[in-house]
């Protein structure tokens, strides 16, 4: 039998690049067709952290996702991440953790992840506050407050203008205040496993120019998988003042969460043939593998914003804050120093050896910043220039203690055994940038955009750790790395009719390693994550080139939407190369390249009483060079053309809503997911030097979640709602690893390693009910 044909990556990008040309040729040669379409409206956008006096959307170089807040009630989604995955191409949420706070967001393959480790590559931005994290640059998707989101833009590309790790795309959050949402709004609502949520705001304008807005969020639930129980509250108050052409909005945001991440667990274990045995995952779907896996997070943030018009042309913004973060976690692993190891191998009715460990982390954040820009339109050109400057100090403490596991899988401390302290950092890290902007309309239907930043950031931490030789706890040289990079972008959009815009953009941006990284980093001394620091070596900054072309068309009919074609190439990328999947060791190392490209397509139709929404995405994220990365407990070998772990190729998305009558409305989703392969089988071997391949890859996975709406005539303002998702209870993961477990499959504690598949397993269908009313 010969061969199927395999099209190399390379041929697909090109392939979906001609597809995009040529679906522009298409509506480009329409004419009678552009002649029907009725005239664009004007959608200005926001180009940097602070929007300036924004853009006309038709004018930009790339495309961008823009949602209001009437759409986020509408899809019902649970959060931002989960609405970003239900509705916009190229974006997924991996359930790694298994709490819908803690999701693992990926945008065109780069991650916006709660998840210290993750390879950070979306920057994300409150109210133009910066969101990430100086440790690790996470992003704690559960102190965002949800209640109050006014609006959302997700911007692709390496766009240097929203600054450091603005490697696959910035995603900019506004929320409300009281000039946006006046009046009283509120939502409660009930759902399966114990889920219950309240929200309760109110905005309104006063004498003077005054006005107000505050606002609180709860959330908690029992959770689908075991021992998964979380909470959460967040707050948010605001007060500004309109005077004549100024206009000041200090905010004060509070926010505290206490959830559990149970992460992954086995779904089959192999033997060196790659056959398959059910294990604990595929026998009980809500199984956890070892618990507790708590995390508690706690922000306080106090920022204020000032805008003045200066005159009819020209706006001056500036922002400062200050930002207090903390973080504890508890975890309960399996034993992983050399003593410990040997005692996994004892009977569990041996109660004098430990065979797990007891991990307690604390970490504190508290930064500060300050930004201007300046905006205006002088002519043909719609400029802006702008200047950040950021610092944060951050301290981290972990302690271990020996434990042992119970009949659930539990770690439970061995009595007497006091928790002794592993390693501790100080750190402090500085970041500056000055940017440049222009939209320059050169022709009556053709804008170019430049924009240019210089990055500047230094990052300095004291390090103290056990020595392995001495045993004893010592402190380590203080270590201070300096990086800078100059990133322009340069981009053009070109109006063929009212039907049809073409764009195309090439930009830069870099992302510097954070402490995290920087005392993680030496292969000889692989960290627990959260981490046991070393002193370590040097890690060089990440550079990413994003191309994008594409086109908007608008079509009769209500039809509009939008096509793009990318690549963005990482040198230099920070990879976590883990070196126990389930235990969390590893480090953090240069990658000499990667590589993610593809094609977006979305649109929208309105059809009379329906709504209906289309989207899809193909990914091609693959490693651009040789090398072996440790990846759990193997060496993978790793060539270019190797793709990256967790990542589909192909996306589909479809939605549609119906306005029933009588104020009641229908709606659907389907998210629809290829394969994707698994982390520690990229090279398609189960051990290293293994001669047979066996492909783990997960198998794709469609859903279809239910809504509708009531909003009865009789009581102005009030809206009730109900949906189910996940409403054919399909069975299904979102990410994989290869990894070993020493317990069998009734979950009961053998000490012998064996390979096994662990999975992200997907929640199982849900019903929830609520209300809305807003006065």
């Amino acid at each position: 039998m010969p061969a199927p044909h395999r099209v190399h990556p390379e041929t697909r990008c090109a392939l979906s690049v001609r597809l995009a040309l040529c679906s522009a040729a298409l509506l480009g040669m329409s004419g009678p067709l552009a002649a029907q379409t009725a005239p664009q409206q004007v959608e200005v956008v926001g180009t940097s952290p602070l929007p300036g006096q924004g853009v006309d959307r038709n004018a930009l170089p790339y495309g961008t996702q823009v949602v209001r807040r009437a759409a986020l009630d509408e899809a019902q989604a649970d959060n931002t991440t989960d609405f970003l995955g239900r509705r916009v191409p190229g974006a997924q949420v991996n359930d790694i953790q298994g709490s819908p706070f803690q999701g693992d967001l990926t945008f065109r393959g780069y991650r916006a992840s709660g998840i210290l480790g993750a390879a950070q590559g979306v920057s994300v931005y409150v109210d133009g506050v910066r969101f990430n994290e100086p440790f690790g640059d996470v992003v704690n998707w559960d102190m965002v407050p949800e209640f109050a989101l006014h609006s959302l833009s997700l911007v692709p590309g390496a766009n240097p203008a929203f600054g450091l790790n603005t490697l696959g795309g910035a995603l900019s959050l506004t929320t409300a205040t009281g000039l946006t949402a006046p009046g009283l709004r509120g939502e409660a609502s009930l759902g399966s496993f114990g889920r219950k949520k309240f929200e309760l705001s109110h905005g309104g304008s006063h004498d003077e120019g005054w006005h107000h807005y505050a606002g609180v969020g709860l959330f908690d639930e029992t959770g689908w998988r075991d021992h998964s129980a979380g909470r959460l509250a967040n707050g948010l108050f605001k007060i500004g003042r309109q005077v004549g052409d100024d206009d000041i909005v200090v905010s004060l945001q509070a926010g505290r969460s206490r959830l559990v991440g149970n992460g992954l667990v086995p779904l089959v274990t192999l033997d060196e043939n790659g056959e398959r045995t059910p294990d604990l995952g595929a026998l009980d779907r809500a199984a956890v593998f070892t618990h507790p896996d708590l995390t508690r997070n706690q922000l306080l943030q106090l920022s204020a914003q000032w805008r003045r018009q200066l005159d009819g042309r020209t706006t001056l913004e500036s922002l400062v804050y200050v930002r207090d973060s903390r973080r504890t976690t508890i975890n309960g692993d399996g034993a992983d120093d050399e003593a410990e190891a040997a005692a996994q191998r004892q009977p569990l009715a041996d109660e004098d050896e430990p065979n797990a460990t007891f991990n307690r982390t604390a970490t504190q954040q508290k930064s500060a910043g300050v930004a201007l820009a300046l905006s205006g339109r002088h002519g043909a050109h719609q400029w802006q220039l702008g200047a950040a400057l950021d610092r944060a100090t951050v301290h981290y403490e972990q302690t271990e203690q020996a434990g042992m596991f119970d009949a659930t899988r539990g770690v439970q401390p061995i009595a007497g055994e006091d928790p002794e302290l592993s390693a501790t950092v100080s750190g402090t890290s500085t970041s500056a940038g000055v940017y440049a902007s222009d939209t320059w309309q050169v022709a009556p239907e053709t804008h170019l955009t430049g924009a240019v930043r210089i990055n500047w950031a230094q990052v300095g931490n004291t390090l103290s750790s056990i020595n392995d030789d001495t045993g004893l706890f010592e402190a380590h040289p203080h270590e201070r790395f300096r990086y800078t990079s100059v990133n322009p972008a340069l981009g053009v959009a070109h109006r063929l009719s009212p039907a049809l815009t073409l764009f195309a953009n090439v930009a830069r941006n870099n992302r510097v390693p954070t402490v995290i990284e920087l005392g993680c980093a030496d292969p000889e001394e692989p960290c627990r994550l959260p981490a046991g620091l070393q002193s370590d070596p040097y890690l060089k900054q990440v550079i990413a080139t994003s191309v994008e072309g594409g086109a908007r068309f608008a079509l009769p009919g209500g039809v509009k939407g939008s096509i793009t074609a990318y690549r963005t190439d990482n040198r230099n990328d920070i990879l976590f190369r883990s070196t126990s999947i389930t235990g969390q060791l590893g480090y953090f190392a240069n990658f000499p390249r990667t590589r993610h490209q593809g094609l977006d397509l979305d649109a929208q139709w309105t059809l009379g009483e329906w709504e209906l929404g289309a989207g899809y995405s193909h990914l091609e994220a693959t490693y651009q060079a040789s090398g072996v990365l440790r990846m759990g407990e193997r060496n993978v070998t790793i060539t270019p053309g190797t793709r990256i772990a967790g990542l589909p190729r192909h996306q589909f998305k479809l939605s549609a809503d119906w306005r029933v009558g009588g104020g009641w409305s229908l709606g659907a989703d389907l998210q629809a997911l290829s394969g994707r392969g698994v982390s520690g089988n990229e090279d398609g071997l189960l051990e290293d030097g293994a001669g047979q391949r066996v492909d783990l890859s997960l198998p794709g996975y469609a859903l279809v979640n239910l809504r509708a709406t009531w909003k009865p005539a009789q009581v102005k303002g009030l809206e009730l709602f109900g949906r189910i998702t996940n409403a054919f209870n399909r069975r299904y993961a979102s990410f994989g690893a290869l990894a070993a477990t020493q317990f069998d499959a009734q979950g009961q504690f053998t000490g012998d390693d064996t390979a096994a598949l662990f999975v992200a397993p997907g929640a199982p269908r849900a019903i929830q009910v609520g209300l809305r009313w807003q006065y």
